[in-house]
């Protein structure tokens, strides 16, 4: 909960690559913003005129598969910005217009640490407005098939995250990670964490669409035995590390930083967008706190002013994947 004052971009930054999934060569230029902004897509063409806007967060994702999809009415806006995200909330990033000329979001060496280094490039400076939390006052939990589950609890040291992931691999097996998440901790310990996929999927990611930019510079590829990128595992347990940082990046369309801690068990996009919803969609469940007051006792603490009434509890129900 460090700095008690909302933060924007000093200056402009941008980098360019291609979507995994969609191949196709992107630039996504990120520009300071003003107060109560938050994070803004912003759907420019090849020329920079202005396509469409939408602001992130839980309202705004379309689609789960495999990715993060944000997008309205119209359709989708970009997909796969579950990296970026987790960067601007890891990095205390309140206020941010993102510009992208494409229909993904570059997937760069598949961690945060390009987005880290855009956002470094540019610069933090305060702004008037104090920075408002998402306090959660009661735990909701939403489980799924396999005993996989996701729950937001009450924190009141700042945000964490409880990762516990198991696959039928000997590289992978049961990891687990948990860790308060701050600047430093994000730097250090998640921002380098890579996508990873398997070889034996290849075929069928191909065959539906997916994964049609992947290759050994963007993404951690495991064969039956062993990892096949040259440079090996940056961490021992960099899978899970990596669904770390896939939580954090879902969790912050929540639209503003939260005061809670988030435990989850063999999950995935899914079931970080369904718990959220179903955060937003129970009001007795969470408040809204400035800083200054997410130190105070919870009696003295104000109720929030309803930023859920417009929201349902997920249409597919507590039992996704």
């Amino acid at each position: 909960m460090k700095g008690a004052q909302q933060t924007t971009l000093r200056d402009q930054a941008a980098v360019s690559g291609i979507g995994v999934h969609s191949g196709l060569p992107v630039t996504l230029t990120l520009n300071p913003a003003g107060d109560d902004e938050g994070i803004v897509f912003r759907r420019v063409s090849a020329h920079g005129s202005i396509e469409r806007e939408i602001r992130a967060d839980v309202r705004a994702v379309t689609a789960t598969e495999f990715a993060t999809v944000l997008g309205d009415s119209s359709g989708p806006l970009c997909s796969t910005a579950e990296h970026l995200l987790a960067t601007l909330r890891g990095l205390y990033v309140d206020n941010v217009v993102v510009e992208i000329d494409g229909p993904e979001v570059p997937i760069m060496d598949g961690s945060a640490a390009a987005f880290v280094d855009a956002v470094d490039q540019a610069g933090l400076t305060a702004r008037a407005q104090p920075r408002r939390y998402i306090e959660v006052i009661k735990p909701v939990r939403v489980s799924a098939k396999d005993g996989a589950f996701g729950e937001l609890r009450p924190y009141s040291h700042g945000f964490r995250v409880e990762a516990e992931i198991e696959f039928d691999h000997p590289l992978i097996g049961k990891q687990a990670l948990a860790l308060d998440i701050e600047p430093n901790t994000f730097r250090r310990e998640i921002a380098r964490a890579r996508t990873f996929g398997f070889m034996r999927d290849v075929a069928k990611l191909w065959s539906a669409g997916y994964a049609l930019g992947a290759n050994f510079d963007n993404t951690l590829v495991i064969s039956e035995d062993r990892v096949l990128n040259p440079e090996g595992l940056r961490f021992a347990d960099e899978f899970v590390r990596h669904k770390v940082l896939d939580a954090i990046g879902d969790l912050a369309l929540a639209g503003q930083p939260l005061l809670a801690a988030y435990r989850t068990v063999r999950g995935g996009h899914k079931l970080n967008h369904s718990v959220l919803s179903a955060l937003m969609a129970d009001p007795s469940a969470w408040r809204v706190v400035e800083a200054a007051e997410a130190a105070e006792p919870a009696r003295r603490r104000r109720p929030h002013a309803g930023f859920a009434a417009g929201l349902v509890a997920p249409a597919y129900g507590p039992e996704v994947s």
